[in-house]
């Protein structure tokens, strides 16, 4: 049975009703079909209204939807030949991150990402997608890999945010991110990263130091959560709920189009009308396009122009509104 957000519960009910007319269908009936042919065509309706008037934290809902595509199904749908390798040569293995060598297109490449899981035990397996420190450790050492091979990598980035606990403290956590930060930008292969749902922080930061980065449509990209930002700017007023989830997840500027805006992704690859849970296939498509087109271009530069225009792509991040007036100086 398909899984409704609470903004899309208008549809539900319609669409539970096309479902019941066709199960009662024999094909023959000319009043039933013509009534789901109506009905369908107002489920339309609805549906593009509804996802054409969308609010940032709708949008962080929708990047969390349970039935999302992960990295592992579209790499199961773009991908051909890949071979997941494992474990970080230095603690573990991390399920959270998984990654290995396949073939985009006529391309060879190092393909990973942050993998939530499906089902509680693998879920709880895969730490919802929080990596540890042996995870941004084995994706340093699988991009290292890529780059003694010469073949490009290729990212997809759908994290809460990098684990808080205890343990990944001890073993380092923030030194793990720092230096994946600091080798990507050194690279000298392609990289090309995408946001494929939910950017969390410097969890999804370690791996989207990238020449070309994307957000699809519906995906969510923010140094906090909603949530967590709320919490702070009203931990005293009392108890916090939705709205101040939304006025947070507005303020923060989380979307596609305020990323691309901000020029902090370098486009937006459209998904199905309901996102990409409605139709992976379609998604998934688009997503090779855009990366096979990525690759056309970024394979073709000397690897001093790669590393060169990279470094100047990240020193252009960021900017100034306006200049504060210095304090006056008392006397």
């Amino acid at each position: 049975m398909r899984y409704y957000l609470e903004f899309e519960k208008p549809l539900q009910e319609l669409e539970c009703k096309i479902e019941e007319l066709k199960r009662l269908s024999d094909g023959n009936n000319l009043k039933i079909s013509t009534e789901i042919k109506n009905l369908e065509k107002k489920a339309r309706e609805i549906h593009s209204h509804i996802f054409s008037n969308l609010t940032a934290w709708q949008k962080t809902l929708l990047a969390r939807h349970p039935e999302r595509p992960y990295t592992l199904d579209y790499i199961n749908l773009i991908a051909a030949d890949f071979v997941e390798l494992h474990g970080d040569r230095l603690f573990g293995d991390d399920p959270a991150v998984v990654g290995g060598f396949a073939r985009l297109g006529r391309f060879p490449v190092m393909v990973l990402g942050h993998q939530k899981g499906r089902g509680v035990k693998d879920r709880i397996s895969r730490n919802f997608g929080q990596p540890n420190p042996e995870g941004y450790r084995k994706a340093l050492r699988l991009m290292k890999l890529a780059e003694r091979f010469k073949k490009p990598v290729v990212t997809f980035i759908d994290t809460p945010g990098a684990f808080p606990g205890l343990g990944a403290e001890e073993r380092g956590q923030a030194e793990a991110i720092a230096e994946n930060l600091m080798e990507m930008s050194s690279l000298k292969i392609p990289v090309i990263s995408v946001l494929i749902g939910e950017g969390g922080s410097g969890g999804a930061l370690a791996i989207s130091v990238a020449d070309r980065l994307f957000m699809l449509e519906h995906s969510v990209y923010s140094v906090i959560s909603p949530e967590g930002c709320a919490a702070i700017l009203w931990k005293k007023s009392g108890e916090i709920g939705v709205n101040e989830y939304a006025q947070a997840a507005q303020a923060l500027k989380i979307t596609a189009e305020d990323m691309l805006k901000a020029k902090v992704i370098d486009g937006i690859i459209p998904e199905p009308l309901g996102g990409a849970n409605r139709d992976p296939e379609a998604t998934a498509k688009n997503l090779l396009e855009t990366i096979v087109a990525a690759l056309e271009e970024l394979t073709i530069k000397p690897v001093g122009k790669l590393v060169e225009d990279r470094y100047k792509k990240l020193k252009k991040l960021g900017g100034f509104t306006g200049a504060a007036k210095p304090a006056p100086v008392e006397k």
